[in-house]
């Protein structure tokens, strides 16, 4: 567990977020580099069109730094203001965040609003400034408003171009040395926070989970804190990005788990999965109910 990493980047829409999760999937060469294409967490045809990720989507990474192997867990978050509930369950499940700033438009509403969640929930944060190759890039100013507003001192700010590539690989380093490994005890009863959830024809609903305590392995019989609705898990495994599976998951990781449920509305953003047969006294704090953000004029 020690050589474990699980973060997120935030950012105000367009500051170049999925560009950065390209590279990190470049350095970790987590996929293939004739199949790698631009924005591929961005699995939906309106994400790709429009520039701008609605379902957030994780993914593990492999990275070798000196002789060690560290697993790096990123959990991709949605980048316009109407997800910010997104945003918040995917902090949930981090230690560490990368507050990703554009050097040429500077600390906008949505940065500070990113960044005061993420202090909230008391996660380590590495100020970043991003696309330092553009010409309109103004470096200095940025710099000023990031110790201005939020205190960061100039020497822990991180300078790179997600587009070229600039620092993105000394960025992973410093990740690696300032973001906590997670806190878990794999003896103690299974907590795992439910950040996401798809349906899937033939799995059935898919949680995404983070687990605080525990161990998962499939065959687990397993249950929802919150409405007491079990399940038996019929697939475990994790994102690379594609899903890979493994048959166990443990504390400290993040992944999936199938449950066989056809009713999505069961799997509840912000609820706890444990075991049937040794519930935790306690499920994980901050769950409620998710309120639609999203609204939509219609012109016949």
């Amino acid at each position: 567990m020690n050589n474990l990493r699980n973060f997120c980047v935030i950012s105000h829409i367009d500051h170049g977020k999925t560009t950065l999760t390209d590279r990190f999937l470049e350095l970790a060469h987590a996929v293939n580099a004739s199949k790698l294409t631009q924005r591929l967490l961005d699995s939906n045809p309106i994400e790709q069109e429009r520039g701008i990720t609605i379902k957030l989507a994780p993914v593990r990474l492999t990275y070798h730094l000196k002789s060690n192997i560290y697993i790096l867990n990123l959990i991709d978050t949605p980048g316009h203001v109407d997800f910010s509930y997104e945003v918040s369950r995917s902090l949930a499940a981090c230690e560490g965040a990368l507050l990703l700033v554009d050097a040429t438009q500077g600390i906008q509403a949505q940065t500070l609003s990113n960044a005061y969640k993420a202090l909230s929930a008391n996660l380590e944060i590495i100020p970043v400034i991003n696309k330092i190759d553009l010409a309109a890039a103004e470096v200095d100013l940025v710099t000023k408003q990031l110790n201005e507003a939020l205190g960061f001192k100039k020497e822990e700010i991180k300078l790179i171009s997600a587009k070229t590539g600039q620092g993105v690989k000394e960025l992973l380093d410093t990740i690696i040395a300032q973001v906590p490994a997670p806190k878990a005890n794999p003896e103690q009863p299974l907590k795992a926070l439910v950040f996401n959830s798809i349906y899937d024809t033939h799995l059935g609903v898919v949680a995404y989970v983070r687990l605080f305590a525990g161990s998962l392995k499939k065959g687990d019989k397993l249950s929802f804190i919150s409405n007491h609705h079990q399940f038996a898990a019929e697939a475990i495994g994790y994102f690379l990005p594609a899903r890979h599976l493994t048959g166990n998951l443990s504390s400290g990781e993040v992944g999936f788990v199938a449950t066989g449920l056809k009713d999505i509305s069961l799997a509840r953003v912000g609820d706890t999965i444990t075991q049937v047969l040794n519930p935790p006294d306690s499920p994980l704090p901050g769950y409620r109910e998710p309120k639609p953000m999203v609204f939509m004029d219609l012109y016949p």
